[in-house]
């Protein structure tokens, strides 16, 4: 899969100021000004018609809380979709989606334009998730009080896999889930702090040395905090027998 060399993120959101500081601060902010993500949002309720600008409507058949209404959502990506090309995966963020993976993040990376619906109260009309919604994401099997966070989440993790964004492609493959594991521990100076000590081998120059025990921690962690991952991992013989020996 090849990731995109630019994505642009349109965001419909009934709270647009939230995604400011995020995007202006750090990696983000050096993205955007290289032109390597394009963040723009858009206020829901400049599709609203009537005075008070309602955005949200009672659930037909009764129940707690209020549903977003179909028409300001249609209305408003009809109107997004022709300000850039090419035309915008439409992507909900919403706890029904598909889990965001790492699998599925570095999909959504070779997609240069993304329309993303923030749900608020109880949820969208469904009528819109039938016919205008393309992907479902979720950032987990747990409930937000809006699609925002979650939406920002999407965007700093795509982000990270357009070629450029972090600078040094050396820090993509060595992230936690590069080949479904953990990443190992990492250190730095000084090397001995309240008696804790770095391992040795990490100072001994010894390149070939690092590798391997760095690959060996990768195992260890992943096997330790995450052994659901190691189903899908690829390991040689003596790399199970040493995993097998750890306690």
């Amino acid at each position: 899969m090849t990731p995109a060399s630019s994505i642009r993120f349109d965001v419909l959101t009934i709270f647009p100021a939230m995604f400011e500081s995020p995007f202006e601060q750090s990696v983000m902010a050096r993205a955007r000004t290289a032109g390597l993500i394009d963040v723009q949002t858009h206020d829901l309720r400049q599709w609203a018609h009537d005075r008070h600008k309602t955005v949200d409507d009672a659930p037909f058949g009764g129940g707690a809380g209020m549903v977003m209404k179909p028409e300001p959502i249609f209305e408003a990506i009809e109107a997004i979709q022709p300000m850039a090309e090419p035309p915008a995966k439409v992507v909900f963020m919403s706890p029904l989606g598909r889990p965001l993976t790492r699998a599925l993040v570095d999909e959504l990376a070779e997609i240069p334009r993304m329309l993303i619906i923030c749900g608020r109260y109880e949820g969208i009309d469904e009528r819109v998730r039938e016919h205008i919604v393309d992907i479902e994401v979720s950032i987990g099997d747990f409930v937000v009080s809006g699609g925002e966070l979650p939406a920002m989440v999407v965007i700093d993790a795509v982000a990270r896999r357009i070629p450029g964004v972090l600078g040094s492609e050396a820090s993509l493959t060595e992230e936690s889930f590069d080949d479904g594991l953990l990443e190992y521990p990492q250190y730095t100076r000084p090397p001995v702090y309240r008696e804790w000590e770095v391992p040795p081998i990490l100072l001994s120059g010894n390149h070939a040395e690092v590798d391997k025990w760095r690959r060996r921690q990768r195992l260890l962690r992943t096997r330790d905090l995450r052994p659901d991952l190691l189903e899908g991992v690829e390991m040689t013989p003596a790399e199970r027998k040493w995993l097998a020996e750890q306690e």
